[in-house]
């Protein structure tokens, strides 16, 4: 079982909401201004309608797993018999259907899970691929999947996307992956801590970890977020490492499986 392990104590549920709810809204301005959605994202077979179709599955499923956790199961049986097909099936499958079809859907559950993940009590868990989780790490994880898949969207457009302060929860998450990171890369967790310091949108410092570890890594919050998503590889990003441990983490670094 996947246990992300992570301290993400400095999450305030009454902010991160309303930052996951805009981070909808700005994308859904960018893609409602655009009629055809059948142009080719960064993520290979994917168009920008396959990438609506994820975040809405992803939606309806968070859903299924509050409301009606046992029913999860079901969705945790289907994903294991289409193996590492799963995202790409549901994706076409939602692609297929009409823009507008499509676009409702999106909205409409992302709405819900908005509203699901407010109201939820935080120490109530419920089932999720791998682990049960907690509404302290869905709202984090909701926010960083529709940043990331809009990125990809608008990179395809051709549109800046504004980095706002809104990335200090894809940048809290990023930094909790570390140990994900290395389970993932078939690598043993360090056991010496690190420090990370990112500078923000406007300027300002995002710290965690002690001051004084050995273990360092620094750069912009954009540039780190994206990385953990794997939107930019190491090489084109500001990030610097102090430490071989902390060299390994940019490598692999990552948020997801």
């Amino acid at each position: 079982m996947l246990d992300y392990g992570l301290d993400l104590s400095d999450v305030n549920r009454d902010l991160a909401v309303p930052d996951l709810v805009a981070e909808g809204d700005e994308l859904d301005a960018l893609v409602s201004a655009h009629d055809d959605w059948t142009a080719s994202t960064p993520a290979a077979g994917w168009t920008i309608a396959h990438q609506i179709a994820h975040l809405a599955v992803a939606d309806a499923n968070v859903l299924i797993a509050i409301r009606t956790p046992d029913a999860f199961a079901t969705v945790l049986k289907q994903a294991e018999a289409a193996g590492p097909r799963a995202a790409d099936l549901d994706a076409e499958a939602g692609a297929a259907k009409p823009r507008s079809a499509l676009l409702d859907e999106w909205r409409s559950g992302r709405a819900e899970v908005a509203a699901a993940l407010r109201d939820i009590p935080l120490d109530q868990s419920f089932p999720w691929f791998g682990s049960d989780l907690t509404a302290t790490l869905m709202v984090p994880l909701r926010l960083m999947e529709t940043w990331a898949h809009g990125q990809d969207i608008y990179d395809t457009v051709g549109a800046a996307h504004r980095p706002t302060p809104r990335l200090r929860h894809i940048a809290a998450l990023g930094v909790a992956g570390l140990g994900l990171s290395f389970y993932a890369a078939e690598l043993p967790l360090p056991t010496s801590p690190f420090r990370v310091d990112l500078t923000g949108p406007d300027g300002e410092p995002w710290s965690w970890g002690p001051e004084d570890a050995a273990q360092r890594v620094r750069g912009s919050a954009l540039d780190f977020c994206l990385r953990v998503t794997q939107r930019k590889p190491l090489a084109a990003t500001d990030l610097t490492a102090v430490g071989a441990d902390a060299q390994t983490w940019l490598e692999n670094a990552r948020v997801f499986l």
